[in-house]
């Protein structure tokens, strides 16, 4: 391979036609071209012949190759600067090619993961099936867009259960019964428990062999053994004449990983608890307590306290609002790593009705409660006492609880405030001064979750 040696710039064409470009024979400056040669210098950019070995521009003998091998560059454009344009577009394509594969990676992996929480959750049909069969029986619903749901806490004894007592052969009752009522307007939210020992009116209800139970008047877990969650339903409606718009049925295992899931949530004990049957054991003060402590706590019973059921219902009430001040706090939401877990376990962890059996209905839901304050959502008992005829079972103390129930029904405010400061200003569920206005907000024993019960 032959390279010039350089061509100086060739001499101006006297008519303005364009520059002359030498032929072969003519001799360059500071130099004549071998005999053999045969090359020639190609005009610049500003008209004149640059040399062949121009950066970017050399031109090899026999290959005809120019930059980006092949086209020449545009009119105007230097060829290192053709080049470079190229390499850039080059860089480009692949850039947005890795980009590409990236966004489509990431969103297959969010809609598997999207699918893999969606299938976690159980749905259940039949209970649906039922309440429809009674639909003439049932309360209409009074305030558009307010929401009742009712959560259920399974004792089954079933499957990964069956460590917390005896399996009856499948049998179970409803261990922890709420009413959470979400204000329409969804500033707040109202968890109305409802004790196992309470003496009502269950209606007739179909068991699981389908046979049809009788109308009775026994304590209120009972409705979930007999007929499950749709006898559960007709029971608190029948009850409360509060239409139960959605339903979800926690077991133990779900409440366990889900407590896990949020590494823990702190409660405040008065005192140590030792307890075996609850296989719980722990110091006086602050505590952080893993999912099974936590069960524990919220089941344990003789062993604290009184040993009333209703101690037992404050404890919980406690308890899940420390979980739900956890949930919101920044430190789960705003994380995905521990979100992911959380929904992960809730999501396990949960039976519902048709109406909320995605995780599109549930995130509807929760995201309607995102504006909540901690401090609105409250957790109070239904007004009880003791009944009549037997100690160990409880009865509704009224008109409190008739109140309660309309104001909820209605989808009024209600406050609630400490058992030791209700027990200050008269000890009574009810409104604290009628005379003090038109219509005053009725105040109950309960706490909200923004409560630090260490304070307290």
């Amino acid at each position: 391979m032959t390279e010039s040696a350089g061509t100086p710039d060739g001499p101006e064409d006297p008519d303005g036609k364009g520059d002359r470009t030498p032929d072969a024979a003519e001799p360059a400056a500071g130099g004549a071209p071998g005999p053999d040669s045969g090359e020639r210098s190609a005009p610049d950019s500003g008209g004149r012949s640059a040399p062949a070995d121009a950066p970017g521009g050399e031109t090899r003998s026999g290959s005809g190759s120019g930059p980006g091998h092949g086209a020449p560059p545009p009119d105007g454009v230097p060829a290192a600067v053709a080049l470079t344009v190229r390499r850039k577009r080059h860089w480009l394509r692949w850039t947005a090619l890795g980009a590409s594969f990236v966004v489509l990676a990431a969103a297959g992996t969010g809609w598997w993961l999207y699918k893999k929480l969606d299938g976690n959750i159980r749905t259940d049909t039949s209970a649906a099936a039922e309440l429809k069969a009674y639909e003439k029986e049932r309360p209409a619903q009074v305030v558009h867009d307010a929401q009742n749901i009712l959560l259920i806490g399974s004792d089954s004894r079933a499957g990964d259960n069956r460590k917390y007592g005896r399996d009856d052969g499948g049998s179970q009752r409803s261990d922890t019964t709420i009413l959470l009522h979400l204000a329409a307007d969804r500033k707040s939210a109202t968890a109305m428990s409802l004790p196992r020992d309470l003496m009502v009116n269950i209606p007739e209800c179909h068991k699981t062999d389908k046979s049809v139970s009788k109308p009775q008047f026994a304590q209120f877990n009972w409705a979930f053994e007999i007929g499950g969650t749709a006898c559960t339903i007709r029971t608190v409606e029948k009850m409360t004449g509060i239409r139960i718009d959605h339903y979800m049925v926690v077991d133990f295992s779900g409440f366990k990983n889900m407590v896990n899931a949020v590494d823990g949530v702190e409660v405040c004990l008065k005192e140590p608890i030792d307890d075996t049957s609850a296989h719980l054991k722990l110091p006086a003060g602050r505590q952080k307590l893993n999912g099974e402590q936590a069960l524990g706590y919220v089941r344990a019973r003789k062993s604290i306290g009184n040993g009333s059921d209703t101690e037992r219902m404050d404890r919980q009430q406690q308890f899940l609002g420390a979980l739900v001040n956890k949930v919101q706090s920044n430190g789960v939401l705003l994380n995905p790593t521990r979100l992911y877990p959380v929904l992960d376990a809730a999501t396990k962890a949960l039976t519902t009705d048709p109406g909320l059996d995605s995780l599109k209905d549930l995130y509807d839901l929760v995201r309607g409660m995102r504006s909540v304050p901690t401090d609105r959502v409250q957790f109070l008992t239904v007004p009880r006492q003791s009944y009549r005829l037997d100690a160990n079972r409880d009865e509704l103390v009224q008109p409190d609880a008739d109140r309660l129930f309309k104001q909820l029904r209605d989808d009024e405010p209600v406050a609630v405030v400490p058992a030791d400061q209700l027990k200050e200003d008269g000890g009574k569920n009810a409104d604290a001064d009628e005379a003090s206005g038109p219509s005053p907000t009725p105040t109950y024993s309960g706490n909200n979750a923004a409560a630090d019960l260490c304070k307290q």
